[in-house]
């Protein structure tokens, strides 16, 4: 996992000062968090029900997560799209709620 992360973070150029248009708040930023927060609460879950303990499945969770979050903002780059670090927070704050919600049910 730690790999995947330097290689997303060192590949190609480096992300561009945010563009006038990349706010912090809008409906692009409510996607990413609920996405977010919806893939590491499925992804918990699926995990837990294959046998997989909590603390694993949160951790295993977190890094689905945030690869998929990355991916995304990758897959905008290849498009010359803006690569959002602000996209990014979002995922982070999407992801810390989502095992957030799975700790306060899974417990």
């Amino acid at each position: 996992m730690n790999f995947i992360l330097v290689f997303a973070l060192w590949s190609g150029p480096a992300p561009t000062p945010a563009s006038p248009g990349d706010r912090w708040f809008g409906p692009d930023k409510l996607l990413h968090f609920t996405a977010s927060a919806l893939i590491q609460s499925v992804t918990h879950t699926a995990l837990r029900s294959r046998g997989m303990t909590y603390a694993n499945a949160s951790w295993s969770a977190a890094g689905v997560t945030a690869a998929v979050g990355v991916g995304k903002e990758l897959l905008d780059r290849h498009r010359n799209a803006d690569f959002s670090l602000r996209d990014l927070t979002w995922d982070a704050i999407g992801g810390a709620s989502g095992a957030v919600l799975m700790r306060h049910f899974d417990r």
